[in-house]
């Protein structure tokens, strides 16, 4: 299937391993011009490297950078036609016990961060009338997870704000869409379960699938939500967890 993606301009943060490099090679394989950007330079400009991207250096929590970030992008590779915004999920914790900067750090991080690239992408997609916009989010959304109280939280509260927004833009040919992952073989799975290996005995015993998601998986999940022929698909949270989230 032709996604349509050929030539587009797209940036993807938070891009230097992980999810956000899974979706960003699949969009470059789909020949999209692909910008990748990580608060590591080392990281971000090994993984440019790896899958044929731009790398930029960008720390997500700094909100005033962000205006930098968009004209360096639409300056060396043109204007910006896919947004995905994905952020690392903030420190696990009890409840009751996190600090009100943590609370803070991962509203700004989970919420401020997306909207404040967002805002200054879209003008410019409505203008020409073409935007795909994807935020990575988690399975949490839908199921809250102990002791993940900070994603439970605020990756819900950018879910609202996407579909707030998914109605307002969807007549400018605009779509936002979230993807909810489950559990997918990341360096973050291995710090939530102590490692690798555990979180794959796990997922044999609890998830209906009997195994961990693959990066892969969510990134082909990723591209088609930022494809041309996705045009109809807006305001919708993608569940990619093989089956584990009972709620309907």
């Amino acid at each position: 299937m032709d996604l349509g993606l050929e030539g587009r301009v797209a940036l993807v943060t938070g891009a230097s391993r992980g999810i956000g490099l899974g979706i960003a090679r699949e969009l470059a394989a789909e020949g999209a011009r692909v910008a990748i950007s990580s608060r590591s330079a080392e990281r971000i400009e090994a993984a440019a490297s790896e899958i044929g991207a731009r790398p930029y250096v960008h720390d997500s929590s700094d909100l005033d950078a962000a205006p930098a970030l968009l004209r360096w992008v639409e300056a060396e590779l043109g204007p910006l036609e896919v947004l995905v915004t994905n952020t690392g999920g903030p420190p696990a914790g009890a409840p009751l016990e996190l600090a009100r900067d943590a609370w803070e750090g991962a509203h700004r991080d989970l919420v401020l961060a997306p909207m404040a690239l967002i805002e200054l992408a879209v003008p410019g997609m409505r203008e020409r009338g073409f935007g795909r916009i994807l935020n990575v989010a988690s399975a949490a959304v839908r199921e809250p997870m102990p002791a993940l109280i900070l994603s439970n939280a605020h990756r819900s509260g950018a879910l609202a704000a996407f579909k707030t927004l998914a109605r307002e833009l969807a007549g400018d040919g605009i779509t936002l869409n979230t993807l909810l992952p489950g559990r997918i073989a990341t360096d973050r799975l291995a710090e939530l379960f102590g490692s690798i290996e555990e979180a794959e005995k796990r997922a044999a015993e609890e998830v209906p699938a009997g195994r961990l998601g693959s990066v892969e998986e969510m990134a082909a999940a990723g591209a088609f939500l930022c494809a041309e022929r996705a045009g109809y698909i807006t305001g919708v949270a993608l569940l990619v967890d093989g089956g584990l989230t009972r709620s309907v």
